[in-house]
């Protein structure tokens, strides 16, 4: 039989043993489920919001900037139909931000996009390229020949107005002017009469007449 002192051992380890568990039960694991709130918050891509605009901002395009192609003769593998809203536009604003994961507002970053399309910046991955998975072709291909096929003044018209469309607030937005300097007020000299002078003053005819009572 088990010593009192064993048994109050063996009680102690089973308790803390149970304390443990409990406790690891609470706290959220590494990966937490993306059904939690929390956890869809953490999860959110920083381009989510944009999603939103990218259907009318590439219309806007096609309206701003003549001459681009629409390149929306492709097939769904599931429907069967041509999707006529999956433009060339349509693809480049999604592969610009889904992935290559670049921010909108700056010229420098639709410059690199379009750098890839010419093949002078990084490579395009055709499996990750916007509906090359969800069309019978790939649109890829296509999509590199439309854009070089654009002019360089098309190819700057494309990225301001890309530019505009997603930030419209920075082009209404205007700096203060800055103050004009008020001129110098001029320095008037004194006259020469006020200037004391540094030698006594002269006695004058009639000065004693100053001292009568």
């Amino acid at each position: 039989m088990p010593s009192p002192v064993l048994r109050q051992s063996r009680l102690l380890c089973a308790a803390l043993t149970m304390g443990l568990v409990m406790a690891l039960a609470a706290l959220p694991t590494a990966l937490p489920n993306s059904s939690h709130p929390w956890a869809r918050s953490i999860h959110l891509p920083a381009a989510t919001a944009q999603r939103f605009q990218i259907d009318e901002i590439w219309q806007q395009i096609y309206e701003e900037v003549p001459g681009i192609p629409l390149e929306n003769e492709y097939v769904n593998k599931d429907t069967g139909d041509v999707s006529t809203d999956n433009t060339l536009i349509n693809r480049l604003i999604r592969y610009h931000i889904y992935v290559k994961g670049r921010p909108t507002a700056y010229r420098l970053d639709w410059k690199l996009t379009l750098a890839d399309y010419l093949g002078v910046n990084e490579r395009m991955d055709a499996e990750t390229y916007p509906s090359g998975t969800s069309m019978r072709t790939n649109p890829l291909d296509g999509d590199i020949v439309a854009i070089k096929g654009l002019n360089r003044a098309q190819r700057d018209a494309l990225v301001n107005a890309l530019v505009s469309l997603f930030n419209p607030s920075s082009q209404t937005s205007s700096e203060p002017a800055p103050a004009t300097p008020s001129p110098p007020s001029p320095t008037v000299a004194p006259s020469p009469t006020s200037t004391p002078s540094r030698f006594p003053r002269q006695p004058q005819p009639g000065d004693a007449q100053l001292l009568q009572p």
